[in-house]
C-alpha cells in the first residue's frame, strides 16, 4: 500500500536513483549493514518478548527514510508479529518499498515536518529505524513513540567508502556524528549499545558508480566525476563501515 501526503520543495531520490539503489543493495554489497542492522533490532526484541511473554500483541516497525524498503523488510522477517511502515519522501522509492514485503506499508513523508503518525503510535514492543536517513525532530519522536520503543540509527563511519570517496573527491562522512547523536535525543532516549560492522567489499566499476547515482552525491555529478568515474580500475575494493546506536524511549 502507498499513501502519499502533501508536496516538498525538498529534493527527493529520482527514478534513476532508485534503481541504482536498488542494484547496490540487490548485489549484497551491504549485506553487512541489513545484518548487522537485524541483529541490533532482533537483540532488543528478544528482550520485549522474554518481558512480556510470547503472547504479547505485534507491535510496529517505521523505518525513517526508508528509501526501497529492503532494509525494512529484512527487519520485518526477523520480527514475524510485527508490522512496518516505511516512511519516505521520494515516490519512485514508494511505489518500490509498497512491494518490499506483505506486512510493509509505504507512506510518504516529508522528515522535517510532522509524521503521519498519530500520537505514540509506536508503542513498547515497537521499534523506529533509520539507516543512513535524517532523523525528524526530538519532538516528533517522541510524540509518535511511547516508553519502552526502541530506535536504532545507523551511520556510516569516515571509513565508509573512503576509497571511492578519496579517488572521486565525493561529500565527506564527519567524525563524531554518534555522539552528537547521542547528545540530540537526550534526555527523551537513553542509549543502550551502540557497535560499529564493517567489511571489504569489491566493486566494479558499474557498481561503484551505481554507489555514487544512489545517494546525495547523485546531485553533484559533473563532468569532472564523470570522467574520474570512467577512469575507475575495472575492479576495486573498499570498506562499508557502520556505526550502530540503539535507544530506549524514557
Amino acid at each position: 500500500m502507498v499513501l502519499v501526503s502533501g508536496g516538498t520543495k525538498l529534493r527527493s531520490d529520482t527514478v534513476d536513483m532508485v534503481a541504482a539503489r536498488r542494484r547496490v543493495l540487490g548485489s549484497g554489497a551491504f549485506g553487512t549493514v541489513t545484518a548487522a542492522l537485524v541483529a541490533a533490532v532482533g537483540a532488543g526484541s528478544a528482550r520485549v518478548v522474554s518481558a512480556r511473554g510470547a503472547g504479547t500483541a505485534a507491535g510496529i516497525v517505521v523505518d525513517l527514510g526508508a528509501g526501497t524498503g529492503a532494509y525494512t523488510a529484512a527487519v520485518l522477517d526477523a520480527l514475524p508479529t510485527h508490522l512496518g511502515i516505511a516512511l519516505e519522501l521520494s515516490t519512485p522509492a514508494l511505489r518500490v518499498a509498497a512491494r518490499a514485503h506483505a506486512r510493509l506499508a509505504a507512506v510518504g513523508a516529508d522528515l522535517a515536518r510532522p509524521l503521519p503518525l498519530a500520537d505514540g503510535a509506536v508503542g513498547p514492543s515497537g521499534v523506529v529505524v533509520a539507516v543512513f536517513a535524517p532523523l525528524p525532530t526530538v519532538h516528533e519522536l517522541r510524540r509518535t513513540t511511547a516508553p519502552g520503543t526502541r530506535l536504532v540509527v545507523v551511520t556510516p563511519t569516515p571509513s565508509h567508502l573512503a576509497g571511492l570517496r578519496e579517488r572521486l573527491r565525493l561529500l565527506d562522512v564527519p567524525a563524531g556524528k554518534p555522539d552528537r547523536l547521542e547528545a540530540r535525543l537526550a534526555p527523551d532516549w537513553r542509549p543502550d549499545d551502540r557497535s560499529q560492522a564493517s567489511t571489504q567489499v569489491r566493486l566494479t566499476r558499474d557498481r561503484a558508480a551505481d554507489v555514487v547515482a544512489m545517494g546525495p552525491n547523485a546531485w553533484h555529478t559533473d563532468d569532472p566525476l564523470r570522467a574520474a568515474l570512467a577512469d575507475l580500475p575495472d575492479e576495486l575494493t573498499d570498506t562499508v563501515a557502520v556505526t550502530l546506536s540503539t535507544f530506549t524511549r524514557v
